[in-house]
């Protein structure tokens, strides 16, 4: 609303009543509130910036009740962390030196904690000033509690005389980084302040100084959407200076884009088909927690807007005498005994689905989903009955081999043994197929691939597989392969295990979706989905964990997918396999 001398509100809300109600497509912006005597206050700039960005602001006030923080991030898609008295050393481990000017510790405490809460959520954020340095200190960086006497050759006057809205000084801008394509390598700003970070946070880094070596702006290294600047933006626009603006539209570029995720994500059922958390259970994990032991658990599964995973009994290959084989089966019952009784204990929060019915229930419920399945065939020894049994209690699919050729058929880490599918095999998939158990051909070689195919009267599918085209892995699947997979009706599922992404190392969210995109143009969007590998040496930079896996989407968003496509990549697919396979059985 502009300012006006015209006083007629009823106007106005006649006119905004006249049409029909339009669906809110704005991102909502919060901004952290100033603490002054029973006073919360908030300067202008900041809420003007965002509105000529394309924001909708609203203030969080500074407050000490911790649980309701959750509740406030999670209806906001954006956060800026403003300025204003100096942090607290205490709540960083220091004790305070002579030059420490005033502090707010309710405010602190807060916002140190919406700071690391909002990054664990992937929640856009811009630090503004004292922002930055919130920001910085919540991710595990250091600050300087005063410049003027803890740094050497201060030389700019950082905290100016001059008007709020106009620059004081300049700050370079280095290359390969956001702030560079939002002003270029050198930008004139303002300054007030006498505090600053001192170390950035890992998966930071500094992406702007100050002519004396003050780090005046950070950001993430890990596809985060996350900025950090020492000078006041929100100052200029109050002058009619849209200088800043870029820093404000970026932000409320991100923050739509992550609310555009978020809202895909209550729509859709979101299936991670390949999850080894069971691995840690002899670690003492707390999947009620947020356990730094494990990728996936309740909070970061809530995080990362995930509704279910496919948890694996992984069985490593090993000797194929009666007892091993015994064993072995042994072993893969109490690994799904174990994945049970975690599920009870988070009962009200989580639940074993057994059909993609139970899965979209317990969505509709508010509760998560682990499906059973059985990494390696391994498990059944030599007896074919072990199959039907281990679907009685839930197996969704059963992965035939791993690293090693075993009684069903050759891996692809193998001696091929078999040449492909053993006689034994052949039963084992038929019998699969009768009670309604998937054929799963991750780790298989190739002409087992080939042979499970031809024997299947159903579509197989390979949980956990990526584009040998664009990472020469045996255990990655070559276009024919795709091809043929997509031909009989059944799914690949791209994974975020690094050395299948990238020989070399190092892969990124960029390489997972560059063989998602391969897969796609390959196999066509019905037949490719994800099987993150998580807990099981999966998780890349931007994908480590599943509190990230919301970002992928975003990825997805940015590229040629509609909510369509995407709804069937993040399971949809898969889900229509298994349906193919629980219609025969039932």
């Amino acid at each position: 609303m502009k300012r006006t001398d015209n006083f007629d509100w009823k106007s106005t809300y006649q006119a905004m009543t006249s049409d029909l109600p339009s669906e809110q497509s704005r991102p909502v912006i919060g901004i952290t509130g100033n603490l002054g005597s029973q006073l919360c206050t908030l300067a202008e700039g900041y809420y003007r910036s965002v509105l000529l960005a394309g924001g909708i602001p609203v203030i969080i006030p500074p407050y000490e009740q911790t649980d309701i923080l959750a509740d406030q991030l999670d209806n906001l898609d954006g956060i800026i962390f403003s300025g204003g008295g100096d942090i607290n050393p205490l709540y960083l481990g220091e004790e305070p030196i002579r030059e420490l000017h005033g502090v707010t510790p309710v405010r602190d405490a807060q916002e140190l904690l919406l700071a690391k809460l909002a990054y664990d959520r992937q929640i856009p954020m811009l630090g503004i000033c004292k922002g930055i340095q919130i920001i910085a200190a919540a991710l595990g960086g250091k600050l300087y509690q005063d410049i003027n006497t803890q740094v050497e050759g201060i030389s700019v006057k950082h905290s100016q005389d001059l008007d709020r809205g106009t620059a004081s000084h300049t700050v370079t801008i280095e290359p390969d980084t956001l702030l560079y394509t939002l002003f270029g390598a050198h930008l004139a700003v303002n300054s007030f302040h006498h505090q600053a970070v001192r170390q950035v946070p890992e998966g930071f880094k500094v992406s702007a100084m100050s002519p004396d070596g003050v780090i005046e702006a950070i950001e993430s290294t890990t596809f985060k959407s996350i900025i950090g600047v020492q000078w006041h933006p929100e100052c200029f626009c109050l002058n009619g200076d849209e200088c800043m603006l870029p820093l404000f539209r970026w932000l409320t570029t991100e923050a739509a884009s992550f609310r555009k995720a978020k809202r895909l994500h209550s729509r859709i059922l979101s299936l991670d088909s390949h999850c080894d958390t069971p691995m840690f259970f002899d670690q003492d994990i707390n999947f009620q927690s947020r356990d730094p032991k494990i990728l996936v658990d309740l909070h970061k599964m809530t995080e990362g807007h995930l509704d279910a995973s496919i948890m694996v009994a992984y069985l490593k290959q090993e000797g194929r005498d009666d007892a091993s084989l015994l064993a072995a089966t042994k072993k893969a019952d109490r690994i799904l005994d174990e994945i049970e009784q975690m599920a009870e204990k988070s009962s009200g929060f989580i639940a074993i689905a057994k059909t993609p019915a139970d899965l979209y229930q317990n969505k509709q419920a508010g509760r998560k989903s682990i499906m059973l399945g059985i990494e390696n065939g391994y498990a059944i020894g030599k007896d074919l009955s072990n199959v039907e049994r281990f679907r009685n209690r839930g197996v969704v699919y059963m992965t035939l081999c791993h690293n090693g050729d075993n009684d069903i058929c050759d891996s692809a880490k193998g001696n091929n043994e078999h040449g492909g599918v053993s006689a034994f095999g052949e039963k084992v998939i038929q019998e699969m197929n009768r009670v309604g158990m998937m054929v799963d051909l991750s780790h298989a070689g190739e002409k087992s691939f080939y042979d499970a195919i031809d024997i299947s009267r159903l579509p197989i599918v390979c949980s956990h597989s990526s584009s040998r085209l664009l990472c020469d892995h045996p255990r990655n699947l070559t276009d024919e392969q795709m091809r043929r997979l997509a031909q009989s009706g059944g799914v690949a599922q791209v994974t975020f295990y690094d050395g299948f992404l990238k020989k070399e190392g190092g892969a990124t969210i960029i390489e997972a979706i560059n063989h998602l995109n391969h897969m796609v143009d390959v196999m066509g969007i019905e037949h490719v989905g994800i099987g993150t590998d998580f807990d099981g040496d999966g998780g890349v930079t931007g994908l480590a964990s599943a509190s990230e896996l919301i970002n992928f989407t975003r990825q997805l968003l940015q590229q040629r997918y509609s909510d369509h496509d995407i709804e069937l990549i993040w399971g949809a697919n898969f889900l229509r396999v298994m349906k193919q396979y629980m219609k025969v059985e039932n």
